[in-house]
């Protein structure tokens, strides 16, 4: 029989071209004249890690203040540009990061970079504003989770039972009263000490050149004032030497749902954490997982079951601590204890038979082609760019990524399941009842 050919790879090769500021505000660069658009990105080295105690959902909320008017633009005139010029925009807030983007066609390049660049200078901070967007990211709540069947299951109710810390359990979104005792001092503050230039990496990807963008960056936020940028504390917790449990009551949800979470290796080692990444795709993804196997297909126990690292599901853009969370959603006539041992035997299953080489090579090929599909577009490209230079300080990761899950072992990937035991981890259920 003659021997298997070995598959030609492709390897992604985008550009990397970095920069900085006297001002300490570091730019990445990666130039594509495939097609005449560009992404311009923006990441604050800030997230819902950053809160503190009583200011729960601050980092959100900071977030709406951003869009409200700057030094030389008034209220919803930042998004009249972008749309007038046949672009899109947004922000959004994550555990260690908060981050601002623009897609434009590349002839409006410059201005998304000046419109960057104005509110990083003086953000409009009044009170008419503050009140506002308290109001805004309330009932961004109320719709996304008071009034929805499993809001905030499992990335909010996990933490509190998973963590002890204030800084990795409490509320990221916020409580209302929290957001309602927010002042202008509190969003001076915040501005000063995390959207410092300093504390940010600026991204640009697509049809423009270094020097070019070289030259808009600093006519633009060379005269940014540079300021102290504060220090990162380390949020790492003692592993757990217990099972934890909790559960929350859902008066919206139709059935039961269960997640399982466990502390994993530090992201930013990725010679054991890539293993946790792998363990979760061969556990939970695609019709030949392993759970997907046994639980959707032999026992037709669930309705559905996912897996993936991190509380809100980004794999590679946490810090430590970052958890591998399996959730499953049940009928109510199965109980829990039956999902939890079906879930506890593959896990046990993997960890002392392992898996075959074929069985990794395809998980790992599935998950290169996905990574390689979010790389395409240029916005996909600059958030990955942004998020590997300030949490590594190598955007080039980006390119030796795929490289680097080719290398994980099936050795390691079942030496990573030995780990997920259930007395290490923390188990939440979801109740489609009242408390009452």
């Amino acid at each position: 029989m003659p021997a298997a050919k070995t598959a030609t790879r492709v390897r992604p090769s985008f550009a990397v071209e970095r920069f900085a500021l006297d001002n300490g505000l570091r730019v990445v660069v990666s130039p594509d004249a495939s097609s005449p658009v560009v992404a311009v990105a923006v990441y604050y080295d800030v997230g819902m890690r950053s809160e503190p105690e009583g200011r729960t959902g601050f980092a959100h909320l900071f977030e709406h203040l951003m869009f409200q008017g700057s030094a030389s633009l008034g209220k919803t005139e930042h998004f009249t540009y972008v749309q007038g010029s046949g672009g899109t925009l947004n922000g959004s807030t994550h555990v260690d990061y908060t981050n601002y983007y623009e897609v434009l066609p590349s002839n409006a390049a410059e201005l998304a970079l000046f419109l960057e660049a104005d509110r990083m200078r003086s953000v409009a901070l009044t009170q008419e504003n503050l009140d506002n967007q308290v109001a805004v990211v309330q009932n961004e709540i109320r719709v996304n989770v008071h009034n929805r069947p499993y809001g905030g299951f499992p990335w909010l109710s996990m933490p509190p039972v998973l963590y002890d810390t204030f800084a990795n359990s409490h509320d990221g979104y916020g409580s209302f009263v929290d957001l309602e005792s927010a002042t202008l001092d509190d969003a001076r503050s915040f501005f000063d000490r995390y959207y410092a230039p300093g504390n940010a990496v600026l991204t640009v990807v697509g049809d423009v050149t270094t020097e070019q963008v070289r030259e808009w960056v600093e006519r633009h936020f060379g005269d940014i004032p540079a300021r102290k940028t504060p220090k990162r504390p380390s949020f790492a917790e003692k592993p757990l030497a217990e099972e934890r449990r909790g559960v929350v009551h859902d008066r919206l949800a139709p059935a039961p749902a269960v997640a399982l979470a466990w502390r994993t290796s530090d992201p930013a080692k990725l010679s054991t954490y890539l293993p946790y990444v792998v363990l979760a795709e061969v556990l939970t993804d695609g019709d030949a997982a392993r759970l997907q196997d046994r639980l959707l297909l032999k026992d037709r126990s669930v309705t559905s079951v996912g897996g993936y690292l991190g509380i809100m599901g980004d794999s590679y853009d946490a810090r430590d601590p970052s958890p591998l969370i399996i959730e499953v959603h049940h009928p109510s006539e199965t109980p829990v204890e039956t999902v939890v041992a079906a879930i506890d035997e593959e896990i046990a299953r993997l960890a002392t038979d392992g898996l075959d080489d074929d069985e990794l090579a395809r998980t790992v090929a599935r998950m290169t082609a996905r990574y390689l599909r979010e790389l395409d577009p240029v916005m996909g490209r600059a958030q990955q760019l942004s998020v590997f230079e300030m949490q590594r300080g190598r955007a080039e990761l980006v390119n030796e990524l795929p490289e680097l899950l080719e290398q994980v072992t099936a050795a390691a990937v079942q030496k990573a399941a030995a780990t997920l035991r259930p007395d290490n981890r923390a188990l939440l259920e979801l109740r489609p009842e009242t408390t009452s």
